[in-house]
């Protein structure tokens, strides 16, 4: 038997990969995405190989991480529930494709992933594979008891580690677990599972404290098209690109951090803290060029999709055909969001402080509060007694 393995190189996957080996009598293949976590991947196939693995993917899948997925979402303005943008939600499909296309190009029978059976990311790389590869086995160790009746504990693993010449360096275990892309970093478990606890303030690795940030406010501009950023401060980049000058300027002065209750897909809820520096800007700087270039009903109509659009994508529905569906709609919307947004960064905050574009539907003629020659408001007498036609009648039925 061959699978294919997620691989990160540390306890649990080095483990993984060893009893993958010895339970199925298989060859496992390793196989590691960088998305942007800015971990250290140089020495995994080094250490794969060591392990038992026939052989390792080590892929470099930032630049269509940032084109090809989370442009696509920042495009429909994706927020789910309280403030989260989606950031490991939007990795994973990504992550799933190519482990399917690995498993494939190597005629293996099966992939296998770290996930637990409690959270969410077990149901988005295990959505992503089933839609990609209605056939492909999947094994899930952490869902099966002839894994967690041995091995279901860190001391168990070590000691299964040990036991096998499989080097893993082990040192005290962080007080919360983290995951950590291009788009953002977010923090979960350990002392963050008491709602009342805040996090602590050395955690955070993307952006400053905004106690801490600079004492002068930074104006910056950012440019789309068709509702994607194109360039910062008049310099036109890719994606990519865009997304790592987004959280330079953000993490500088401690834009993107949220702190929030959410409700996974399994039905638990759970407290997460996240730092999106860079994809708060471009949601922010998006929605103040869609207030000129959007008309009202199509506006009012995209945001009542947004949170099916971003449900979708946090349960792992990415290439589902609804979320397809959704997305036409989408980028049909975003396709007049073209002008240039002017942004104020200051200690935590993101404020719009400018906009305009070439085919902005704002008349200032017609807005003004001075006297104007555009707008008869004694239209208006007529409109209001339509729309009141209704309140009308009701109240005096009600006095009848």
């Amino acid at each position: 038997m061959r699978i294919v393995l997620a691989y990160s190189g540390g306890l649990d996957t080095s483990v993984l990969l060893k009893w993958l080996q010895e339970e199925y009598d298989a060859e496992v293949i390793a196989y590691a995405a960088d998305v942007g976590q800015q971990e250290e991947l140089s020495g995994l196939e080094e250490k794969a190989l060591a392990t038992g693995a026939s052989k390792i993917y080590v892929e470099d899948l930032k630049e269509e991480f940032a084109k090809d997925f989370v442009y696509p979402m920042l495009r429909s303005g994706a927020v789910y529930e309280s403030g989260y943008l989606l950031g490991t939600s939007i990795a994973r499909p990504l992550i799933a494709k190519r482990h399917v296309e690995i498993a494939k190009e190597n005629n293996a029978e099966a992939i296998s992933h770290g996930a637990t059976g409690k959270g969410n990311d077990q149901i988005r790389f295990e959505l992503t594979a089933y839609a990609l590869n209605p056939d492909i086995e999947i094994i899930a160790p952490w869902r099966l008891t002839k894994f967690t009746d041995k091995l279901g504990s860190r001391s168990a693993l070590i000691e299964y580690a040990k036991e096998r010449g499989i080097h893993v360096p082990v040192t005290a275990k962080k007080p919360y677990s983290m995951d950590r892309n291009l788009l953002h970093i977010s923090f979960e478990g350990g002392v963050l599972e008491d709602p009342w606890v805040g996090p602590p303030k050395d955690m955070f690795m993307l952006s400053v404290d905004p106690e801490d940030a600079p004492d002068t406010a930074e104006e910056i501009e950012v440019t789309y098209e068709k509702g994607d950023a194109v360039a910062i401060n008049g310099e036109r980049m890719d994606p990519y690109n865009i997304m790592l000058k987004a959280n330079e300027l953000g993490g500088k002065h401690g834009v993107g951090r949220i702190d929030i209750v959410e409700n996974r897909f399994v039905g638990m809820k759970s407290r997460g803290v996240y730092e999106t520096p860079g994809g708060f800007i471009l949601l922010r700087g998006r929605e103040a060029v869609e207030q000129l270039t959007m008309d009202r009903e199509v506006l009012h109509l995209r945001d009542s999709l947004v949170p099916q659009y971003a449900k979708l994508v946090y349960n792992g529905f990415w290439f589902a055909p609804e979320r397809e569906m959704l997305q036409t709609a989408m980028d049909e919307a975003a396709s007049v969001v073209t002008g240039t947004a002017r942004l104020k960064l200051y200690k935590g905050n993101c404020s719009v402080v400018g906009r305009k574009a070439d085919q902005s539907l704002y008349d200032e003629d017609m807005a003004t509060f001075e006297e104007d020659e555009v707008y008869n408001q004694g239209d208006a007498t007529g409109f209001i007694k339509l729309n009141a036609l209704r309140l009308r009648m009701r109240a005096k039925n009600q006095k009848s």
